[in-house]
């Protein structure tokens, strides 16, 4: 269904269900992992690649978790891997165990320089010899994969650009000499269209549903029990982590540090008429909210007391048609031109992309971009994040929520093993449909306890925004 052009938003009094969220968090078998392994080694023997090299550090660890299932704490890591031989990982010397307890077996060897300064050193050997070792050879043609890749706007030979720390590149490079190559391969996990990453297993989703299940009802906390008088540091408390890692750093200010978007909480005193901005994310899942400590319009400044009329309103349109739209098979650009339609005044200040794949790491990758012709696809995990940045007394509003596309038979095989899960997620559907006025396609499946719901006004957050 789409939204009709006689259909307006507006502010209503809602309750929003307590729509729950399991004790235990879905696991997955380590036959996942050596699956995921076998598919990169046969994407290998399928390119001009001889190896793979694969970096990881604490901010950058997804495609290198995806894989094995370890990620390294306080230290980086390099993965080589060539078909025909057992994976060779090089870590500093706080991540040698974990990394020998992971899923697939890898041959793990110290090299002290990846760990944190001041450690001992006296056992380096050389970083060139190490990777002949993992059986990169002269003349290697090798694929590097660290968190991004570039395109041909960036540079004329954009897989010449490598990311990950120089010393590393000169050292592959050295190598492999003159007649070998060495390449950017990140494309290869994370292209929105065909990268591993870009779908994903029932089980890995429902460790999803799992963490946004959590990140949403924090949000929910922050917003309901925020009041003036409090410090931004005593708001943020209501988030109440449950220990997971997270996919971002907290963010939560208030007042004129809020237009900044980015910043974590301070010990400032919130007040009233404050804008507000609040978003926590942990891996597989991120929420963010955004509006003002206030009552109703009234405890706005003057030139914005048409909030919810000249910004709120037209951007939960944008967000219901986009939600409603969504599906598999929808080339991703119409949902570009939907919010382009609703949002494309230069008062609203949309720059980002309006939508985007949510995997361990919050921001993966887009499919949806102005033109886009790539389809959507069964398993894809993404997040609706559509952000206006008026500049002006406007500040912002958002709901920032994630969702999964499935198609029949996977959603069927996804309710015979998580039917808890399946629950939520139609009570939320039903919510959705029956008191936000929006319907969801089948394929789209709602993950968050929050879903599409937008209080402008967090001291009264019984109203909230509906297409009804």
């Amino acid at each position: 269904m789409v939204i009709s052009s006689s259909r307006s938003a507006r502010l209503t009094s809602i309750q929003l269900p307590v729509f729950g969220m399991d004790a235990e968090e879905p696991a997955l078998d380590s036959a996942l992992y050596k699956q995921r392994y076998e598919g990169l080694i046969s994407s290998i023997r399928e390119s001009t690649a001889d190896a793979f090299l694969i970096y990881a550090d604490r901010e950058h660890a997804a495609n290198l978790s995806w894989l094995t299932g370890f990620d390294p704490r306080f230290e980086e890591a390099l993965l080589i891997v060539v078909p025909g031989r057992d994976p060779m990982l090089l870590t500093g010397p706080e991540n040698q165990g974990v990394a020998k307890a992971a899923p697939i077996p890898m041959d793990v060897r110290l090299y002290p320089p990846m760990g944190l300064m001041g450690q001992d050193r006296s056992e380096t050997e050389d970083l060139a010899e190490l990777i002949q070792l993992g059986g990169i050879t002269k003349r290697s043609c090798v694929g590097v994969c660290g968190w991004k890749y570039f395109e041909q706007q960036e540079h004329i030979a954009p897989e010449s650009w490598i990311e990950i720390p120089a010393y590393i590149t000169d050292a592959l490079r050295g190598v492999v000499g003159e007649t070998g190559r060495v390449y950017n391969a990140g494309a290869v996990f994370m292209n929105p269209e065909n990268g591993f990453r870009s779908v994903t297993s029932i089980d890995e989703l429902a460790k999803f549903e799992f963490a946004v299940c959590h990140t949403s009802s924090a949000i929910k906390r922050v917003i309901e029990c925020t009041r003036p008088g409090m410090r931004e540091y005593e708001a943020a408390q209501a988030l109440q982590p449950i220990g997971k890692p997270l996919s971002c750093h907290t963010m939560f200010s208030c007042g004129p540090r809020a237009w900044h978007g980015l910043l974590s909480p301070t010990s400032r005193v919130i007040e009233r008429g404050d804008a507000a901005t609040v978003a926590y994310g942990i891996q597989g899942a991120l929420n963010c909210r955004a509006g003002w400590i206030a009552q109703s319009e009234d405890d706005l400044p003057d030139q914005a007391r048409d909030y919810v009329e000249r910004l709120v309103a037209p951007y939960f349109h944008a967000i219901a048609e986009w939600l409603e739209t969504i599906e598999i098979g929808l080339a991703a650009g119409k949902l570009h031109k939907i919010i382009r339609k609703h949002l494309g005044d230069p008062f609203f200040g949309i720059k980002l992309n309006p939508g985007h794949l949510i995997h361990l790491d919050e921001w993966m990758n887009t499919p949806i971009f102005e033109g886009s012709d790539i389809k959507l696809r069964s398993g894809m995990a993404l997040q609706v994040d559509v952000i206006p940045a008026t500049g002006g007394p406007y500040f912002t509003t958002n709901v920032e929520d994630g969702i999964a596309l499935l198609d029949e038979a996977n959603r069927a095989a996804f309710a015979e093993k998580y039917p808890h899960a399946t629950k939520r997620i139609n009570h939320r559907r039903a919510f959705m449909e029956e008191q936000l006025g929006i319907r969801l396609k089948p394929d789209c499946l709602p993950f968050s306890n929050t879903p599409a719901w937008l209080p402008p006004f967090w001291l009264s957050p019984e109203n909230a925004m509906t297409m009804k």
